[in-house]
C-alpha cells in the first residue's frame, strides 16, 4: 500500500466502477466523486472501501477534478477514469516514484482496448495522459478535454494502463454526438471562425486521410476503416453545429 489518493468520477458507472477500483487497490486512499448516480456506483464503490462524494458536475469536468483533488487526503494524486484499468505493473511503478518521493507530473500511456475487438491504430492509437502528480499547486480547467495545470516538470512512466474506450455502438455514437456539440459550445465561446468550405467540406477529409494513411487505421482492418470514417465525420460534426450555432443558434 502507498499514500497516493486515487480520484475517479463517475456517473452511472456500475458496470465498470468495480474493476476500476480493484486495479487500484495498490493506494491508501480512493475517492470516487459521484455525479448523482441512479444506479450501484456508489453501493460498489463504498463496498470497496472507497470514499464517495455527492457532486453535480454541471458540465464543468476541470472543476469536478479541482475539487477532487481538493478532497484528497495524501500528497500525491493519481487520477484514473472508471472505464481505464490500471495494470499491476503501473501500480509497481507508481509506488516506486512515489516511494522517492521526486516531485513531477508523470504522464502515462494510455492503450484503447475492446472487449471483443481490436484497434490500436489511427484514432485509437495509444496517447499519454497526465495522471500522476503532487496535489499542491495542481488544478484542473476546461469544461471539454480539460487540462491538469501543475507547478511541476513533465515525466513520463515506462507502464500502461488500459482504457476500455467504448462498450456498444450505441454508447459510441452517444459520445460523438454528446463531445461534438460541447466541442461547438466551446468554440463559440472562444468566438472560433467557422468556414463551410474549409472546415466542413475539406477539414474531415484530411481527418480522414491523417487517421488512416498516415497514422495507419488501415492496419486495423474493418475497424480502422469505420474509424477512420467516424473520425472524419466527427470532425465534421462538431464544425456543423459550430456553423448553425453562428447562422441560427443551432436552430434549423
Amino acid at each position: 500500500m502507498v499514500d497516493v489518493s486515487v480520484l475517479i468520477l463517475a456517473k452511472n458507472e456500475e458496470r465498470n466502477i468495480e474493476d476500476c477500483i480493484r486495479s487500484c487497490l495498490f493506494a491508501n486512499e480512493i475517492i470516487v466523486i459521484d455525479d448523482n448516480s441512479t444506479d450501484n456506483t456508489k453501493k460498489i464503490a463504498e463496498g470497496l472501501g472507497a470514499k464517495v462524494i455527492n457532486r453535480s458536475m454541471n458540465g464543468d469536468w476541470g472543476g469536478q477534478q479541482t475539487f477532487a483533488i481538493q478532497q484528497a487526503k495524501y500528497d500525491w494524486i493519481f487520477f484514473i477514469d472508471a472505464d481505464e484499468r490500471c495494470t499491476p505493473e503501473l501500480a509497481e511503478e507508481i509506488s516506486s516514484v512515489v516511494g522517492k518521493g521526486e516531485k513531477f507530473a508523470y504522464w502515462i500511456k494510455r492503450k484503447n482496448k475492446f472487449r471483443y475487438n481490436k484497434a490500436t491504430h489511427g484514432s485509437l492509437r495509444p496517447d499519454y495522459v497526465c495522471r500522476l502528480m503532487p496535489a499542491e499547486g495542481s488544478y484542473v480547467e476546461g469544461f471539454v478535454h480539460p487540462a491538469i495545470i501543475t507547478p511541476y516538470e513533465n515525466k513520463k512512466l515506462k507502464k500502461h494502463m488500459y482504457h476500455y474506450t467504448y462498450d456498444n455502438w450505441v454508447h459510441y455514437f452517444n459520445k460523438l454526438n454528446h463531445y461534438t456539440t460541447l466541442a461547438a459550445e466551446k468554440y463559440k465561446k472562444q468566438n472560433k471562425s467557422v468556414s463551410f468550405t474549409k472546415d466542413i467540406l475539406l477539414r474531415p477529409i484530411w481527418a480522414f486521410i491523417k487517421t488512416y494513411i498516415f497514422d495507419k487505421g488501415f492496419l486495423d482492418g474493418k475497424l480502422g476503416w469505420i474509424f477512420a470514417i467516424n473520425h472524419a465525420y466527427y470532425t465534421m460534426l462538431k464544425y456543423v453545429k459550430l456553423y448553425y450555432l453562428y447562422k441560427n443558434d443551432g436552430k434549423l
